[in-house]
């Protein structure tokens, strides 16, 4: 887009000046390759002094607030409608028991290397030398046209280091229809119970965006097959084998569950609808008891 082009500029004649290398990652390159129309978040990674940076374009931009995070080599502005959020890039280590990492300032390549998805590991150059050019160190691209969701590093380790990823891999595959490559689905099911150590709110925020894709079923069932479902909403789980009363349902109540959210999920963008649709059986394995003229 237009206006997109002109800010990409004038940061990059920033950066230039300030003998710093700018690339807007992630999203916002994935969704333009894609044809998606993007949010207003715009992510960047700094390679050199981002607070420095910080500074120049404060004046550059005439900028009022900037929200810096030195600690993290990180600052955030917002100009024109848009969310800008600058990274310095960064090495990452984890302990086993949090998604919370060490970083360390590196290069372009081994900060790429650290995000979770290929088709999240594309960089645009913006400096007036290259300005526009893509860099694709890890076939983002190409998994993009073929639709496949696949970690860059070995994602035994990926999901190991932060268990969120897990949970993403199948938004992502919800949103975007792709299929999770076979490795990374295996390292999925191997890791599922990791997911204890991510706080709830994270949890629900990726489930969320899940029941919001176009035909939540498909993601509900990834979460199923994965087991990541059993850790997080065991109740649901639970509708399995519930069978509905003769001659009102053919399905079990898993099942059909998921058809009324997908008939909903074809009616009404509100997630609140969607919700009604997913829990509107739920207390049915809890209660179900046997009786001899009706079944079940």
């Amino acid at each position: 887009p237009d206006f997109d082009n002109k800010l990409f500029r004038q940061l990059g004649q920033t950066a230039d000046k300030m003998n710093v290398k700018l690339y807007v990652v992630g999203g916002y390159v994935r969704d333009q390759l894609l044809q998606r129309t993007n949010d207003k978040d715009i992510d960047f990674v700094v390679v050199g002094d981002a607070m420095r940076f910080a500074d120049q374009l404060k004046k550059d931009l005439h900028l009022k607030t900037i929200v810096r995070y030195p600690r993290f080599g990180t600052f955030m502005t917002r100009y024109y409608g848009f969310q800008l959020e600058f990274v310095n890039a960064r090495e990452e280590s984890y302990s086993a028991d949090s998604r919370k990492p060490l970083t360390r300032q590196t290069d372009l390549y081994s900060d790429l290397s650290r995000r979770d998805f290929t088709i999240n590991t594309l960089a645009m150059d913006i400096s007036p030398e290259n300005f526009g050019k893509i860099i694709d160190v890890y076939q983002g691209q190409q998994d993009l046209k073929d639709g496949i969701i696949r970690t860059p590093l070995d994602p035994v380790q990926t999901f190991s280091d932060d268990p969120l990823r897990m949970l993403r891999a199948i938004r992502f595959a919800s949103q975007l229809q792709f299929k999770i490559e076979e490795r990374t689905f295996k390292a999925i099911q191997a890791n599922a119970q990791r997911l204890k150590i991510i706080s709830q709110e994270r949890i629900t925020d990726e489930f969320n965006n899940i029941l919001l894709t176009e035909k939540p079923s498909r993601g509900m069932l990834l979460l199923d097959k994965s087991g990541l479902l059993q850790v997080f909403f065991p109740e649901f789980v639970a509708l399995k084998g519930v069978e509905q009363r003769k001659g009102f349902h053919h399905k079990d109540v898993f099942y059909h569950t998921l058809q009324v959210l997908d008939n909903v999920a074809a009616k009404s963008d509100k997630l609140e609808l969607r919700l009604a649709a997913l829990l509107h059986d739920i207390g049915k394995p809890p209660t179900k008891r046997f009786d001899e003229e009706s079944g079940w």
